[in-house]
This record gives structure tokens, C-alpha cells and sequence, in this order.
């Protein structure tokens, strides 16, 4: 799986059943680029689309069961890792270093959201 794949994958675990594009807008990414994955995650049977009750041109992704047992193996290993260097740092600059990393992101998607609005 590409990290492209994982980062559909996931998305669309937290998403829940959602229309294809809004998963693209949700991701930042291009309708095309999100096809190419779902193509992929569908053939590998981890994703399904529907069709949308309410517009048929539109699609629904959801994730399958399969998806859902690799995305839990995954947090396991993510776990791991997490817990593993965490232990490498004192607890105070750990949660300091967590802190910083989210204020970054968090940033990242403002300044994603400015431009998207200042596009419009």
C-alpha cells in the first residue's frame, strides 16, 4: 500500500460513509488523484463505492471490514512506536514536543483554509 493509499484509507475510516468529493476536499487532494487511490483500495477490496441516493452522479466511499482489521493493526504498530520513543524523552518534553507538533498542524490547516478561501 502507498502512503497516498493509508492516507485514503484512514480519511475515510474517520469519515465515515461520505461522498467522494467531499473526501477530496477533506483531504486537500484533487478529485482525480483520490480516484487513482480509490481504484486501488477497491480492488484490494477495502473501500466501496455506492451510489449516492440522492444525486447518482455522486459516489459514496465507505471503508469495508477488511480495511477495518489492516487500520487496526495499524494503530497497533502506531502505538508501539509512539510509546517506544516516548519512552526515549523525559514526560515533560514529550508532551511539550506533542503540544508543538499539533500547533504546527494546526496552522498548516489554517493557512490551507486562507488559501482555499482566499481561491475563491
Amino acid at each position: 500500500m502507498t502512503h497516498g493509499e493509508g492516507r485514503v484509507l484512514a480519511h475515510a475510516s474517520r469519515a465515515g460513509t461520505v461522498r467522494q468529493n467531499v473526501l477530496a476536499e477533506r483531504m486537500g487532494i484533487e478529485a482525480m488523484t483520490l480516484s487513482g487511490h480509490l481504484d486501488r483500495l477497491e480492488r484490494r477490496g477495502l473501500v466501496k463505492r455506492i451510489p449516492d441516493p440522492v444525486d447518482r452522479r455522486a459516489k459514496l466511499i465507505s471503508v469495508t471490514e477488511a480495511a477495518d482489521v489492516l487500520l487496526d493493526a495499524v494503530r497497533d504498530v502506531s502505538i508501539g512506536i509512539r510509546t517506544d520513543l516516548a519512552a526515549e524523552f523525559p514526560e515533560e518534553d514529550w508532551q511539550h514536543f506533542t503540544a508543538m507538533l499539533k500547533a504546527v498542524r494546526d496552522k498548516l490547516l489554517a493557512m490551507r483554509s486562507d488559501g482555499q478561501a482566499n481561491a475563491a
